[in-house]
């Protein structure tokens, strides 16, 4: 009697194809973990620890939020990519991390697209320019009329070098023609505490890291950088409308998987995620928060981020603006 024996290469195949194919029926089978590259309180990790517990209970499985800031988000976005391919650990990915660091950083510290897997677009926002109420200033046409009379006095917080709060002031001052001297953070909670004392006059910020600060008073906001209003905070009026047309900026925020991930394991988890962000409790809370919720798919993700790459390499390009 002869034993069949595969070939090696047919083995192989067999093998990658169990991994590209359903979800292993034990997954997850330990806890996973979403690394936000910035620090606690600020929008990326506000809306990190909103998904996780819900994400955990779909999963039957802990969900841990684990912050590991530094580099403008580079630091924890690198450590996910190299990461195993398995499903447990995942990157909160931003509009900074994915889209404008690699362009502006040199050489780049990875490619945005071949270095990860999408997993889902979680949500939109626009970012918000504030004012310390100290400073005097209540408008948007307030500040310019300062700014120009005064070039290079006033100063703007951020909440990374290189993140869509930076980029936001960086395409102000382009637009308007102003000098105004860049205080970059490491993530929104610094950078409010320090609006709130005094010891910067302006700041650019995610909306829903600095609603709870707005709403009490501590800060003044001047205007969102959408092309129109925001409808959880009508009140506020855009740059566009407030003497600076053609201004339209916004962030965004998304999960990620290491490269190679089996595309069963993204898939799952996408399914899961779109279904919370569905959830009328939870899309109540985003918008509350100042935040859209979406839950796109992996390859509309994917789109997503190689246009944001494109435009802000343009955006790079034109303002000359290089990592301090």
């Amino acid at each position: 009697m002869k034993l069949f024996r595969m070939p090696l290469f047919a083995l192989a195949l067999a093998a990658w194809v169990g991994l590209a194919g359903p979800a292993r029926a034990d997954y997850p089978d330990r806890p996973i973990r979403i690394v936000v590259p910035y620090p606690p309180g600020g929008t990326t990790d506000l809306l990190a620890r909103a998904l996780a517990p819900r994400l955990g209970e779909r999963l039957n499985q802990t969900v841990l939020v684990d912050n590991r800031p530094g580099a403008g988000g580079v630091i924890g976005a690198q450590a996910v990519s190299r990461s195993p391919a398995d499903g447990y650990t995942l990157v909160f990915g931003t509009i900074a991390t994915h889209g404008i660091l690699p362009v502006l950083q040199k050489p780049a510290p990875y490619d945005a697209l071949k270095d990860f897997a999408p997993v889902t677009l979680v949500a939109n926002t626009p970012n918000v320019l504030l004012a310390w109420p100290g400073s005097g200033i209540r408008s948007v046409a307030e500040m310019l009329a300062l700014a120009r009379s005064k070039p290079g006095t006033l100063n703007f917080g951020s909440t990374s070098q290189g993140g869509s709060p930076h980029m936001s002031g960086e395409l102000l001052k382009t637009l308007a023609q102003i000098d105004l001297v860049h205080v970059p953070y490491k993530g929104g909670g610094p950078m409010l505490v320090d609006l709130m004392g005094g010891q910067i006059q302006l700041g650019f910020d995610n909306l829903p890291s600095a609603m709870a600060q707005i709403r009490a008073g501590k800060v003044r906001a001047l205007a969102v950088t959408t092309a129109r209003r925001w409808p959880g905070a009508p009140d506020i009026p855009t740059l566009a409308e407030s003497g600076v047309p053609g201004y339209e900026a916004s962030a965004w925020f998304g999960l990620l998987a290491p490269p190679a991930t089996p595309r069963a394991v993204v898939e799952l988890l996408q399914r899961h995620i779109a279904a919370i962000l569905h959830q009328p409790e939870v899309e109540r809370q985003f918008l509350e928060q100042g935040a859209e919720p979406v839950g796109n798919t992996p390859d509309e993700f994917s789109r997503l981020i190689a246009a944001e790459m494109q435009k802000w390499a343009k955006v790079v390009a034109a303002t000359g603006v290089k990592l301090e």
